[in-house]
Formats: structure tokens, sequence, C-alpha cells
């Protein structure tokens, strides 16, 4: 019986170490997000203008390489990116509008509505800022944001404010008042 339980305690850690998966290697530990959007322009013009995105070099992406990937029922894309910061390592927000289609909206009334990415956050440096430059667009908080966060998620100033893109969307913005 000894003997059993030697066994057992020796060969334990290795057991453990067979099961163990080889960590994960990423050449970018930052993510790109594509969305379908109803309206380009308008769409671009909200990132940009309203929330402080800068547009870089898109592309186009040929029926080809998109439908065989199951992205689109052999359809091309073209891509609007936007970013937020510089260099390779910035977030992009990757815009696009597919001719012919009329893609389907979600019920997004509240993050629990419907299942899926439910909302973006954005670091602002100043909410009282990223509310004016909405307000120019037409665009106004949700409910009674900016709501001030308690201390004991990140306070310290830190302000909680949502507001919906074109397409209704929910974009979080957290930062401080000014």
């Amino acid at each position: 019986m000894r003997s059993v339980i030697a066994f057992l305690l020796l060969a334990l850690p290795l057991v453990s170490q067979a099961g163990a998966a080889e960590p994960a290697a990423f050449t970018r530990t930052t993510i790109d997000l594509g969305t379908v959007v109803t309206d380009i322009d308008r769409s671009v013009r909200f990132y940009t203008e309203g929330i402080g995105f800068r547009e870089v070099a898109g592309f186009d992406v040929p029926a080809d390489i998109v439908s065989p990937a199951g992205l689109t029922d052999d359809k091309p894309l073209s891509v609007r990116v936007l970013a937020l910061g510089d260099g390779p390592e910035a977030t992009k927000l990757k815009l696009m509008q597919i001719a012919g289609t009329s893609p389907r909206g979600g019920d997004n009334e509240f993050i629990h509505s419907h299942t899926g990415f439910r909302y973006l956050t954005i670091f602002v440096a100043d909410t009282n800022a990223a509310v004016e430059r909405l307000a120019k667009l037409g665009v106004k908080p949700l409910a009674k944001s900016p709501v001030q966060l308690p201390e004991s998620l990140g306070g310290g100033g830190m302000h909680l404010t949502c507001v919906r893109d074109p397409d209704g969307n929910i974009v979080e913005l957290l930062g401080p008042k000014k």
C-alpha cells in the first residue's frame, strides 16, 4: 500500500503538468473590433468627431477571400479603420457597411437585453469635453450619466457616461470631469 501511495505522490505532478495547456502566444495584445453599421458616414462622424478616434487607412477585401472565411455570403468588404492611439498597438475600430444588405439590429435597450458584445469602454481624459463633443452631434448621455464612480470601482473622481452610437450600440466613457 505504501508503494502505491508513494507512486501516486510522485506521479501526480507529472499528470497535472501533462494536462496543462501551453500558454497562448500573440503577436499583438490589443484587439481590433469589426462593426457592421447602417450608415458608414454617420458612424465615422460619431466615432471621430464625437468620441475622438482618428481615421487611418482603410482597406478592401474581395469576396473570394471573405466568403470562404465565412464572413460574408459572396460580398466584398470595404473597411474604414478608426484608431485610438498611435502605432501598431493602437486600438482599431473597423467599420463596414456591406452593399446590397440590410443587417438586423439587436435589442440594445439594456446590456442584458441581448447576448453578444454589449458595449465598448473608452477611457477619456475629460468627461465634460467628451459630452460636449457628442452634444454637438445631437448625442445625449443615457439615463443620469455621467455618474461618479465610488472608490470601490476605481473612483477618485472617475465618471461613467453611457451613450449610444448611430446604430444603438452602447459606448461607455470612463474618465474624470475637468
